[in-house]
């Protein structure tokens, strides 16, 4: 959730000169630490409903649990967008966020092979888009990790970053399979 977009209330321009918004009205500059948390989120958010679009025709299930998704970004911008996020009025992210990705995993485990191999971000456009994603869920991680070093932040954002990680690589991984795409084994050392 970017907060100059989001904000109707106010004219054109209102970011030129570098500032934006938190949710309480304070402003700060657009490289503050919890900008950059939030836009991080909101990328992952857009990378994630390009992969809904490409999984919706034929990987309805994953559809659906990705919608879920967006929905717990949303919040989690907010809250990132918030010095004090109690006082917002929603559902902040919690460990029933985190048990929910974790279940997710759970279900799609049965269906894949137990990975012996690194493996190139590749395969099928549905399962690329999702290895992209992947990555940016990371990135997003380590910017909140970076804003939590310096501010308070709820602990849960951090744990279900990395678990959504975890989770598109898995989702990237099922489509390939189910779409018979070889996952493409990286030659180097081998684990497992």
């Amino acid at each position: 959730m970017a907060v100059d977009d989001a904000r109707t209330d106010v004219r054109y321009g209102t970011g030129d000169d570098g500032s934006t918004w938190l949710l309480e009205g304070k402003r700060v500059r657009k490289y503050h630490p919890r900008v950059v948390a939030c836009g991080e989120v909101d990328e992952l958010n857009t990378v994630i409903g390009v992969c809904r679009s490409l999984l919706r025709e034929r990987h309805m299930d994953l559809e659906v649990e990705l919608r879920k998704v967006q929905e717990a970004l949303f919040r989690m911008g907010a809250e990132l967008a918030s010095e004090a996020p109690e006082n917002l009025g929603i559902k902040l992210i919690g460990t029933e966020d985190v048990s929910s990705l974790e279940a997710a995993l759970d279900r799609l485990s049965s269906e894949l092979e137990e990975l012996r191999h690194f493996i190139y971000p590749s395969g099928s456009l549905p399962g690329a888009m999702l290895h992209f994603a992947r990555a940016v869920a990371r990135r997003a991680e380590r910017a909140v990790v970076l804003l939590s070093d310096q501010e308070r932040v709820n602990p849960e954002v951090v744990r279900y970053l990395n678990r959504l990680s975890t989770l598109l690589f898995q989702m990237a991984r099922a489509v390939n399979a189910r779409e018979k795409v070889p996952e493409d084994e990286w030659p180097g050392r081998g684990f497992g």
